[in-house]
């Protein structure tokens, strides 16, 4: 990689000139921005719509190939999948290039797909959305990069709210879509349907996608395969005994244990061979960096919290409030709706008080909100969690696009790949550790109510509450009673748990990230 030179700002302060390693001009003129936008939203489509439309055919495919003990893995299998490459790919990236790797992860998610709707048991299912998986890493990670690539600072929001309106549009219509193939044509078109959307995508960034010439590199490229083993099997480890634990087996349990010392142990070897290799995978900067580290946990922070309204949510709204599946659905797509619009208008905020100051707005609010959720009536109108839902995405929305947009504008072309992706991987594992964590909250909470319950023969888990809710005919009126304010103390305390998670981000921002953000405006980019 060669230098160039490139101007050097705070978020409020005056550009200096200084040579930065890796920068690059644009990738494509202005003009020609458009089919690359276009095949970027599409792409983000794909991984966005990809739980969502899956979610509501669980039945079909239980029906169809059986495996109701293992179902939970077509979403696991994938997000163990996306998480690991995250890294992986971001080195690849900024190595290779986006477009090689853009281009490979949509063919192995079509590929998965495929192979997906061709499935001939659960088994396979669930393998084939493993392959779906690593091609979905290599979506989530280069889109977010190359929105970064093609536009200045000032007009990052721009991309990064339209973005954001792709996931927010998934989050209403993917479940719809997917009730309705389900219902009316096959389950196995969900999977399907991604290869006309792909195929465009892949189209567009095939012809209109064109990287800026580099100068070639005086060594050969090397890559650090080793290294993308250890974390792949380090977050594979861990990943699984987040998301088994307590489900599949007690937490104290051998398998509990054994894929945490597992883990513990690669995580180890890890950074022994990160420390050694030429290339690596993780570079040591991504966390001695102060704007980096700072954002890569608060990010961490988002995915903890983010847990309480996206999966007990709808289990609150139809076990406490009695709503139907798609009026429960409704009460949390109101924060999908806010999120993108807050999001687009944060630019006004992070431009005025900077990024840290912006971002430390949005999550004191989040955690103001989250904390308010279990002074709510019982059992309450289904307009007071949506109202708070409708606040926590326009909250949110303040936190997470100015630390996006201003992390990956403190690094040149050459890193920021690496970095964009270590900041999705950290925003990843905060949400498996979130799930672990406050699944063991609820149950917990939901156990110690159903063993001094006033009448016996109540089901003894939150999965089963909500089974036994939603067939309420052997239910006695006290039970019914009893079983929905079991269900919402144990959502209480998942959204305390939540507002505590959110006062960790806080921190971080105010004592560890710098008050001004480091900026690199690029040539031609100013």
């Amino acid at each position: 990689m060669h230098s160039e030179g490139i101007s050097v700002s705070v978020s409020d302060g005056t550009p200096h000139t200084e040579a930065i390693p890796g920068a690059a001009p644009a990738a494509v003129a202005p003009r020609g921005r458009g089919p690359v936008v276009a095949a970027l939203m599409m792409g983000m489509a794909l991984a966005a719509l990809d739980g969502t439309i899956v979610s509501t055919a669980v039945p079909q495919i239980v029906g169809d190939l059986g495996g109701f003990a293992v179902f939970s893995w077509l979403f696991s299998g994938y997000l163990l999948a996306v998480t690991v490459t995250l890294p992986v790919y971001g080195k690849l990236s900024d190595t290779f290039g986006r477009k090689p790797v853009l281009v490979v992860g949509v063919i192995v998610f079509l590929a998965g797909s495929v192979l997906c709707a061709f499935a001939w048991n659960m088994a396979a299912l669930i393998a084939f959305r493993v392959v779906q998986g690593l091609g979905g890493g290599a979506l989530q990670g280069t889109v977010q990069t190359i929105a970064a690539d093609l536009y200045p600072l000032k007009e990052r929001p721009k991309i990064q709210a339209k973005l954001s309106t792709v996931w927010a549009t998934s989050a209403v219509a993917g479940p719809a879509l997917g009730g309705l193939l389900a219902s009316y044509a096959d389950w196995r078109w969900i999977f399907l349907i991604n290869v006309p959307v792909g195929a465009v995508a892949l189209h567009l960034v095939i012809r209109y996608f064109v990287e800026p010439a580099r100068r070639a590199p005086a060594a050969r490229p090397r890559v650090d395969w080793a290294g993308a083993l250890c974390i792949f099997a380090t977050g594979a480890l861990l990943l699984t005994a987040l998301v088994q634990g307590g489900v599949a087996w007690p937490w104290l349990s051998t398998p509990s244990l054994a894929l945490l010392a597992g883990s513990a142990a690669c995580a180890a070897l890890t950074v022994f061979v990160e420390r050694r290799a030429a290339e690596p995978v993780i570079p040591g900067w991504v966390w001695r960096r102060r704007t980096i580290a700072a954002v890569n946990l608060a990010l961490g922070g988002l995915g903890l919290l983010m847990v309480a309204p996206t999966v007990f949510l709808p289990t609150y709204a139809q076990s406490v409030l009695g709503l139907n599946p798609t009026a429960a659905g409704f009460v949390l797509s109101v924060m999908t709706l806010s999120w993108p619009v807050s999001a687009a208008l944060s630019s006004r905020v992070y431009t005025r008080i900077g990024f840290r100051n912006c971002a430390i707005t949005g999550i004191a609010l989040a955690a103001l909100i989250l904390a308010v959720f279990p002074l709510l009536p019982f059992p309450g109108r289904a307009w007071q969690p949506a109202l708070l839902m409708l606040l926590l995405g326009g909250a949110l929305g303040l936190f997470q696009l100015p630390l996006i947009v201003g992390v990956q504008s403190t690094v040149g072309w050459a890193e920021r790949g690496t970095t964009t992706a270590s900041v999705l991987f950290c925003r990843q594992v905060g949400q498996s550790v979130g799930a672990a964590l406050f699944g063991a909250i609820a149950n917990a909470t939901l156990a110690a109510r159903l063993t001094h319950a006033p009448m016996p023969g109540l089901p003894g888990d939150l999965d089963s509450v909500s089974r036994a809710l939603h067939h309420p005919a052997s239910l006695t009126t006290d039970a019914a009673d009893y079983l929905r304010r079991a269900v919402a103390s144990a959502v209480d305390h998942v959204y305390v748990g939540a507002a505590i998670a959110a006062v960790l981000p806080l921190l971080v921002l105010v004592f560890l990230a710098p008050r001004r953000f480091p900026v690199l405006t690029e040539p031609g980019k100013d």
